[in-house]
């Protein structure tokens, strides 16, 4: 029988998008090797407004400057806790430029969770919105390691000022500079500093913290420039196409797939401060973007808009989902209202710099037959995925256990982390916590997160594929499932939904509904409607939090 070793899943590439040569060192390589082709293309649209990649080299050094002239040095992290502004691009390259690794942070946190990054990453430098720094950050940030604090201001750069998700007038400070005066003001060639080697740090990706304080991954310039070539390659965009940064580029979908791949392609990144249905839409039919990934819950929001036509995505070469579990009738319920464009699914994690499955361009994802469940993709050229038993031998295709990856994009371990290093990554392989199988094409297939497993009266019960079902009700928007306390059964199933605009129905006839597609121990003893689920900033359904509030 044929192993993962072989990579079956390498017949859907060809020659040329299988070979691993020519990546550069990092994103900073790609991105200045453009800027010195294509100096006056455009790099960055925000609303109205546009920097090119000569105007966006030129305020990262001038920033890279400013960094180095008040103490800045190689090696020390500057936290960007910023929304999909301009600045969060300058402020990456300019600490990548000064010889630094980026924090970046959910604008979302606040003080416990910004402390705890900014103590543990000992950021010493610090890039926050205006209004951040007013309301929270300039106390939290006085009782950190930060000495250099910068503020960003969402309204520069552009004219148009939408009220939909730009906030009040400005709000400058007299104890931090603003980040674009001071990369301005220190215009000028970057420090005279080697670049990036493969090796170095490039991020500190603090992972969601599921279980216990969050963990700094230690993503390299190397895992970084690999995916986001790798991308490149694969999906061949023109040259002069648009990415809309619909995932946010603090987290590490957007971070690699949206503003890295843009970058190392010479793409135009467009920005759109943060998701608003209504603005995405106006962005998408003023910049017609070739390609653009985010979560389900975003593309559900985008159909759930009654002035979504399928022109809006007539511009699209590809679109991809990716942070969040996708249902198959989330797929085709995209595919009707958007002019028969598909939804192409993916996986990855914050340990292997975002992607290490997607459905390669031309082809769609298959349903497996007896679960429902979509395939998330196959592994790219050059990503090893296993499924793996508890001691870490393979198991046969089409049998469950853990998903493993390695290869370039995989970490080499968590920031002061020793010891969860070597337990997530045995020789280097990246043990996911993520239950799934491969089929004999190289497809695979996610069924859950491995501390999701629902125990009802001995049998298992994954959640996505209870969810699935949900996705398929007419009336469901979206849907989420745990496992509570039973006496009788130890754990029974409640799923909590929201509804579609417009539709009624009642948790009984949903409970019904799944009764006759799941066997007994799986459907939903109770459902729950909430007016919306709760989730995180990149779109995940907050399965944790509906979970504690059923006790």
């Amino acid at each position: 029988m044929t192993g993962y070793a072989d990579q079956p899943w390498l017949r859907f590439f060809t020659e040329e998008q299988r070979q691993d040569r020519d990546f550069p060192p990092s994103v900073l390589h790609g991105f200045l090797a453009r800027a010195a082709d294509h100096p006056e293309r455009r790099a960055l649209a925000y609303f109205d407004g546009a920097l090119t990649y000569a105007e966006l080299d030129g305020l990262s050094d001038g920033l890279a400057r400013h960094l180095a002239d008040r103490g800045f040095a190689a090696g020390d992290r500057l936290a960007v806790m910023l929304q999909n502004v301009p600045q969060f691009v300058v402020a990456l390259l300019a600490v990548w430029k000064a010889g630094g690794a980026a924090v970046p942070v959910n604008p979302m946190y606040k003080r416990d969770e910004l402390a705890h990054i900014l103590a543990d990453a000992g950021a010493t430098a610090l890039v926050c919105s205006e209004r951040a720094w007013a309301e929270y950050v300039r106390e939290t940030a006085a009782q950190s390691p930060v000495r250099i604090a910068l503020t960003a201001c969402e309204r520069d750069l552009q004219t148009r000022d939408d009220a939909r998700v730009l906030a009040g007038p400005r709000m400058p400070a007299d104890d931090a500079e603003d980040v674009l005066a001071a990369a301005r003001a220190a215009a000028g060639p970057r420090p005279h500093l080697p670049l990036p080697t493969a090796g170095d740090t490039a991020l500190i990706s603090y992972t969601s913290g599921t279980s216990g304080r969050p963990k700094g991954a230690l993503n390299t310039h190397g895992n970084i420039s690999f995916n986001a070539h790798r991308q490149v390659r694969v999906q061949a965009l023109p040259a002069d196409s648009a990415v809309f940064a619909l995932a946010p580029l603090f987290h590490i979908t957007g971070m690699v797939c949206e503003l890295s791949a843009a970058l190392a392609g010479g793409h135009t990144l467009v920005l759109a401060h943060r998701f608003e249905p209504g603005v995405v839409l106006d962005a998408f039919r003023e910049h017609r973007p070739a390609y653009t990934v985010g979560p389900a819950t975003a593309y559900m929001a985008l159909l759930a808009r009654p002035d979504a036509t399928p022109a809006d995505f007539a511009s699209f070469r590809l679109i991809s989902s990716g942070g969040a579990p996708l249902p198959p009738a989330v797929v085709e319920a995209f595919r009707a209202r958007a002019g028969g464009l598909y939804l192409a699914n993916g996986y990855g994690l914050t340990e292997c710099a975002a992607p290490c499955a997607s459905v390669p361009p031309g082809y769609e994802a298959p349903v497996d037959a007896e679960s429902g469940t979509l395939a998330v993709g196959v592994p790219g050229p050059g990503t090893m995925v296993r499924i793996v038993d508890d001691d870490g031998a393979d198991v046969p295709f089409g049998e469950t256990g853990e998903i493993a990856v390695s290869g370039p994009m995989v970490v080499p371990g968590y920031w002061n982390q020793p010891e969860a290093s070597r337990t997530a990554l045995p020789g280097g392989e990246l043990r996911t916590g993520d239950i799934g199988f491969m089929d004999t094409e190289g497809w695979l297939y996610v069924v859950d997160r491995k501390k999701d497993m629902i125990n009802a009266s001995g049998f298992k019960v994954w959640p996505r594929e209870v969810e699935d079902v949900l996705y398929t009700h007419p009336a469901v928007r979206e849907a989420a499932v745990v496992g509570v306390a039973d006496s009788y059964r130890g754990e029974s199933v409640k799923a909590f939904v929201s509804l579609r605009p417009g539709a009624i129905a009642e948790p009984s006839e949903i409970v019904a509904y799944c009764r006759e597609r799941l066997a007994a121990y799986k459907y939903p003893r109770e459902v729950e409607v909430l007016p919306d689920l709760p989730k995180t900033a990149t779109g995940k359904i907050l399965r944790r939090e509906l979970k504690a509030a059923a006790g």
